[in-house]
C-alpha cells in the first residue's frame, strides 16, 4: 500500500471529525487517497460493488489502543473480501474466505488512522460493512446522546399561515439514538402494532412529527398514546415557502420519528423536493431516527417514486397494455435512504390489484430494481441491518429479477411481456433482508403478458 502523506492523513482526519458517521458509500472511493468516511464504531455502511474493477476504500481513526472487529455481509451470489490497513504499510488483517458475513479482527491495534479496502472475488451487488473499535469517531456503546441529536436551539417563531398543532412537550427532548429505521405502511387502517412495538422502543420517548399537505391533526393523540412520545406535532406544509421555513426545519430535525401521512405523493414532491423538508428528513434518518409513511407517504420514501402528477392513477389492466402508458410516471431525487436504494414502493396493493402495474414499475427500473409493495392495514419495519418484518393484517410483496427473468417486450406503444419475475409474499411476522435479498421464503415466478385480458401467470398472482 502506498503511504499517504502526513498532510493527507491530517486532512482526512480533520474532515472526518467534521462529518457525521458514514452510513452510505459515496463514489468515487476507488483508491486510498479518495477513501470514504469517517466510519463510526457500530454504525453500518451500505454500499455496492458495481463491476469487476470496482473497489471501495474507507477510513476511520482509533482514539486509543484496542481491538478492531470487521464484518462484511453481501448477497448470496457474490463473494467480497476486506483488507485492514494502517496509514502506511501492507494490510494488517483481512477477510478472504467464502464466508458470508466475512468477519475478522485485529487485536490491540495502536491508536491512529486506519483504512479498509473492500474488493470482489466474484459477483457484484450490495453489501454492508460494519466496524467496531475504540475511537473518537465511535458511534456506539456510549450512554450519552450524540450531540447531533440535541442542541437544536430554541424553537423558531411559527410563520403566519402555517398549520402546526402539537400535543405534549413544546421543547425538544434529547434522546440517544443508535441505528436508523424505516416504516412502510400500506394505507387504509393504520397498524397499531407497528407504532407500539417498533417505533416506541426505537424513539425512546422522543419527539414525533407528522407531515402532510392537507388534512387534520388526528394523528397527534393517536401516535402519542401508542409511542409514548414526548410530543407529537402535525405540520401541514402545503407551500414551498413553508417547506423552507426555519420552524418546519427545526421541528423535523429535532424529531426522532417523522411520519408522512396519506395524501398525494405528487403534491408532496411539488412542495417539498429541493427544500429544507427534504434535507431535514434525511437528517432524522442519518442521526439514527425513524422515517415512515402510509399510502402517499410511503410512496415518497423509496429511491424511485411512482409520481402520477396530474394524470389518473395507474391501474394494472391499463399499465400492462403499453410500456409507456401515460399513467406510469416515475420520479427520483427526493430522499436517499440507503435501506431503500434501488427500490420503488407501492401501496393498497392486493386490495386494488396493483401487481400488474408494479411489474411494469420493476421493468422500468431494470434488472437491479425492486418493488416493495404493502397491502392495506399492513406495515413493513426495516432496521439498519436491512431486516424487514411485517406487521398487521395482510401481506407485503417484493418483486425482483434474477438471471432467469426476461423482459421480452418493453417498448413504447407495445404491450408489456415479462417472464419469470421473482415474487416474494411476506405474511405478518415474516421477514426479508433488503440489503442482501436473503429470506427463508421461497418465491414464485410471475409472468405478465399485456396482449391478453388475463395477463397474469399464474392466473392468481397473489
Amino acid at each position: 500500500m502506498k503511504a499517504l502523506s502526513l498532510l493527507g492523513v491530517v486532512a482526512l482526519l480533520l474532515c472526518g471529525n467534521a462529518q457525521a458517521c458514514l452510513q452510505q458509500e459515496s463514489e468515487s472511493n476507488n483508491s486510498e487517497s479518495s477513501a470514504d468516511g469517517p466510519l463510526c464504531s457500530g454504525v453500518a455502511v451500505q454500499a455496492a460493488i458495481g463491476n469487476r474493477t470496482d473497489q471501495d476504500w474507507y477510513y476511520f481513526d482509533t482514539g486509543a489502543t484496542g481491538n478492531i472487529s470487521i464484518s462484511l455481509s453481501h448477497g448470496s451470489n457474490a463473494d467480497f473480501d476486506w483488507f485492514l490497513y494502517r496509514a502506511s504499510g501492507s494490510y494488517i488483517a483481512s477477510g478472504q474466505s467464502s464466508s458470508n458475513p466475512e468477519t475478522g479482527s485485529y487485536v490491540a491495534s495502536p491508536a491512529g488512522p486506519h483504512f479498509i479496502k473492500v474488493t470482489r472475488y466474484s459477483g457484484t451487488g450490495n453489501y454492508q460493512l460494519a466496524v467496531n473499535f475504540v475511537g473518537s469517531d465511535s458511534g456506539g456503546g456510549g450512554t450519552d446522546p450524540d450531540p447531533e441529536n440535541c442542541n437544536y436551539g430554541p424553537r423558531p417563531s411559527k410563520p403566519g399561515g402555517l398549520s402546526a398543532t402539537l400535543v405534549g412537550n413544546n421543547s425538544d427532548v434529547c434522546v440517544s439514538l443508535s441505528n436508523p429505521a424505516v416504516l412502510l405502511m400500506g394505507g387504509g387502517t393504520d397498524v397499531d402494532a407497528a407504532f407500539a412495538n417498533r417505533i416506541k422502543p426505537h424513539i425512546k420517548g422522543g419527539n414525533v412529527v407528522v407531515l402532510r399537505t392537507s388534512g387534520t391533526d388526528a394523528y397527534n393523540s393517536y401516535l402519542q398514546g401508542l409511542t409514548n412520545a414526548a410530543s407529537v406535532e402535525t405540520l401541514i406544509v402545503n407551500t414551498r415557502t413553508k417547506a423552507n421555513s426555519d420552524y418546519v426545519d427545526w421541528a423535523i430535525r429535532s424529531a426522532e420519528f417523522v411520519f408522512i401521512a396519506g395524501g398525494d405523493q405528487s403534491d408532496y414532491l411539488n412542495q417539498w423536493q429541493g427544500t429544507k423538508v427534504q434535507d431535514a428528513l434525511m437528517h432524522v434518518y442519518n442521526k439514527g431516527g425513524a422515517v415512515g409513511g402510509t399510502s402517499a407517504g410511503n410512496h415518497v420514501l423509496g429511491q424511485f417514486i411512482y409520481d402520477p402528477d396530474g394524470v389518473l392513477g395507474a391501474i394494472s389492466s391499463e399499465a400492462v397494455t403499453d410500456f409507456c402508458h401515460e399513467t406510469v410516471n416515475i420520479s427520483t431525487n427526493f430522499l436517499n435512504i440507503p435501506l431503500l436504494s434501488g427500490i420503488i414502493t407501492d401501496t393498497h396493493f392486493k386490495q386494488r390489484d396493483r401487481m400488474g402495474r408494479s411489474a411494469v414499475f420493476q421493468a422500468k427500473l431494470g434488472s437491479t430494481g425492486r418493488v416493495v409493495a404493502v397491502s392495506e392495514a399492513t406495515s413493513l419495519f426495516i432496521t439498519a441491518d436491512g431486516n424487514a418484518v411485517v406487521d398487521g393484517s395482510h401481506e407485503v410483496y417484493v418483486l425482483r429479477a434474477d438471471s432467469q427473468t426476461q423482459y421480452q417486450q418493453i417498448s413504447c406503444g407495445q404491450p408489456v411481456i415479462i417472464n419469470n419475475l421473482l415474487r416474494y409474499k411476506l405474511l405478518p411476522g415474516q421477514s426479508y433482508n433488503l440489503l442482501n435479498n436473503s429470506t427463508a421464503l421461497s418465491p414464485v415466478r410471475l409472468s405478465i403478458d399485456g396482449r391478453s385480458g388475463s395477463f397474469y401467470t399464474p392466473t392468481s398472482p397473489y
